[in-house]
């Protein structure tokens, strides 16, 4: 009798201790994938001749840098951390090519995984960014107007999102798509803020994104590759909305023409590209988003090259 419950103990004893290896490797394997994830949800960054064709401003080029730098992306935690640096400009399309008021954008994010599984990925984001165009004149013109040329713009806002999506499994001909949403809240009357925006800022903005990716195969003829398959993400069609519903001075909550932020791009990559996009954009700036120009809303479109931490990898196989 004692053989037996001893028996009884000791297998029940390591079949805990089994079960406790597998959520520790499953866990451990998911805080991995889920930094990769956070990366590749981040913003593309962009160069675009012409700009925003629409913009009441004309534009010779203008650009976005932006990265992720993942101070806290370890395997041992659920919870990770960056610091996310992202500058535009707009070089005008006049005598000195001046740039004016640079959009300087610096802030840091925390990441939460709420659950285990990459491929139907949940987890929750947490950002402050601070916002400014280095410059230190008044906003406020003589006249009322808002000053475009020197006038200071210092924002400092915080972003909490919920993420979710997931993987389609894979096709015969080794591709596959990821749908990935976004539905977040933008706070900006937290912290101090340039004066100026009283006249009429969206403090308070939701924000919907959705993305749709397509992977697949490259190099299928390479010969130095027997046991390896090269994937890529071959395009990504990007829709991102906002709506401010703070109140704003002589506009009502319905209006849309002063409320609403919008845009659709398109990316594709040739399979002789590498981490990069030829990139197509439509959208309308209810108000646009570059700084000091908050008060101009207009359609536009904008074409050029965008990239950012994009799935491309290689994957051992048995056949």
């Amino acid at each position: 009798m004692m053989k037996t419950f001893l028996s009884l103990f000791l297998f029940l004893f390591v079949s805990q201790l089994h079960a406790q290896d597998s959520l520790t490797i499953k866990r451990e394997f998911a805080n991995k994938q889920y930094v990769n994830l956070y990366k590749e949800n981040s913003d593309l960054a962009y160069t675009s001749p012409a700009g925003e064709i629409g913009a009441p401003s004309k534009y010779v080029i203008n650009g976005r840098l932006t990265t992720t730098y993942m101070l806290l992306g370890s395997y041992k935690s659920p919870v990770a951390f960056s610091i996310i640096p992202d500058f535009t400009v707009r070089v005008r399309n006049e005598f000195s090519a001046g740039v004016r008021t640079p959009s300087y954008r610096l802030g840091f994010a925390v990441y939460a995984r709420l659950n285990t599984n990459p491929e139907n990925y949940k987890y929750g984001e947490l950002a402050f960014t601070h916002h400014s165009n280095g410059q230190d004149q008044d906003a406020i013109n003589a006249d009322g107007s808002i000053n475009t040329l020197t006038g200071n713009f210092n924002a400092n806002y915080l972003t909490a999102s919920y993420r979710f999506g997931h993987l389609t499994p894979t096709n015969p001909d080794e591709s596959y798509y990821s749908f990935n949403h976004r539905i977040g809240l933008q706070w900006f009357k937290f912290f101090r803020y340039e004066p100026a925006l009283d006249l009429g800022f969206g403090f308070t903005r939701v924000l919907y994104n959705f993305s749709w990716r397509k992977y697949d195969e490259i190099e299928k003829s390479a010969r130095n590759k027997p046991k390896v398959k090269t994937e890529k993400e071959t395009w990504r069609l990007n829709t991102e909305v906002s709506y401010a519903v703070n109140k704003i001075p002589s506009k009502n909550f319905v209006n849309i023409g002063k409320r609403l932020n919008a845009e659709i791009n398109f990316n594709y990559s040739f399979p002789f590209m590498n981490n990069v996009f030829l990139m197509a954009a439509v959208g309308y700036y209810g108000e646009d988003n570059y700084n000091i120009y908050f008060q101009d809303h207009y359609g536009y479109m904008r074409f050029g090259l965008s990239s950012g931490f994009l799935r491309n990898r290689s994957r051992h196989h048995d056949n």
